[in-house]
């Protein structure tokens, strides 16, 4: 598969989980619901992988990155679904995004690029239309959330091309690590999911379709994009988020929002990458931005 590919997958999961997340929230609490997406998400990895076996051979800066990753992931998913609970899907998507942009200006090179990045924020300023005196907690949670998601790529990206780790086993440790991180946080919410074979079934669930699923997504895209490839392409996730939350939650955007997600998509389409010379065995990303 092409690594646009890959990202597209991620793209839909991404927000798919959360949207299902927002409907347990009357089972069980927010941080209750966000521990025990990552807990089932550290869970399932550990079976697959394994990844324990490899650690004591990993070196003390490989070490140190993947538990950044681990406690980036933690906070950023707390902090992510502090804001669904308070803000349109949509909305906390558009926010997620703006810090993001940042990355892919840096390699921005040719008017083409500078181009679609106009093109994406222009239509991602479309699609947030936020009131901070309406809901300013939840704007804080988005903001904080939106911060971490540029922090996530920048490691996710150190990960997928490191030699010291594959990508997806890296993943499954950082996973194992926002687990514990997210523990005293989350773990006394998460509690009554327990005695509820509903909501535990529905928790593993938004954990599978939200952290599995994309994640690796995320990792087999990231190893064969360049970073402001990969950082343009999520301009893609309010355009998501605002679909699945129609569908899934019955969050109907206004017209201003359908336009705002036409033109994240043309800047998307617009934005051009050439294949780079060096062979992807080296462990360098085969595609760069031009």
């Amino acid at each position: 598969m092409p690594p646009h590919a890959y990202f597209l997958v991620s793209a839909v999961f991404h927000y798919l989980g959360p949207a299902f997340a927002v409907l347990l929230f009357v089972r069980v609490d927010v941080l209750g619901v966000a521990w025990l997406r990552i807990a089932s998400a550290a869970v399932i990895f550990a079976l697959w992988r394994r990844p324990w076996r490899i650690w004591g051979q990993l070196d003390r800066s490989t070490k140190q990155l993947l538990l950044a990753w681990g406690a980036v992931l933690a906070v950023m998913n707390c902090s992510f679904y502090l804001a669904i609970d308070r803000l349109p899907l949509g909305t906390v998507a558009a926010i997620e995004f703006l810090p993001v942009i940042v990355l892919a200006a840096v390699a921005a090179r040719t008017p083409r690029n500078v181009l679609a990045l106009v093109l994406a924020v222009v239509g991602v300023s479309l699609l947030t239309e936020v009131r901070l005196d309406v809901e300013p907690v939840g704007v804080v949670f988005a903001a904080a959330n939106a911060l971490l998601f540029a922090l996530y790529i920048v490691l996710g990206h150190r990960v997928a091309s490191s030699d010291k780790v594959q990508g997806i086993d890296g993943l499954a440790l950082a996973m194992i690590i926002a687990a514990a991180v997210a523990l005293p946080i989350g773990a006394v919410d998460a509690a009554p999911a327990f005695t509820d074979l509903v909501a535990l079934a529905a928790a593993i669930g938004v954990g599978v379709s939200s952290s599995v699923i994309p994640y690796v997504c995320d990792q087999l895209a990231m190893a064969r994009l360049a970073r402001a490839t990969y950082s343009l392409m999520v301009a893609l996730l309010p355009a998501t988020a605002t679909v699945i939350g129609v569908v899934v939650l019955t969050q109907i955007p206004a017209t201003i929002e359908i336009l705002g997600v036409a033109l994240v998509i043309a800047g998307v389409a617009v934005h051009h990458q050439r294949r780079e010379t060096r062979p992807h065995t080296e462990r360098t990303y085969a595609w760069q931005a031009e």
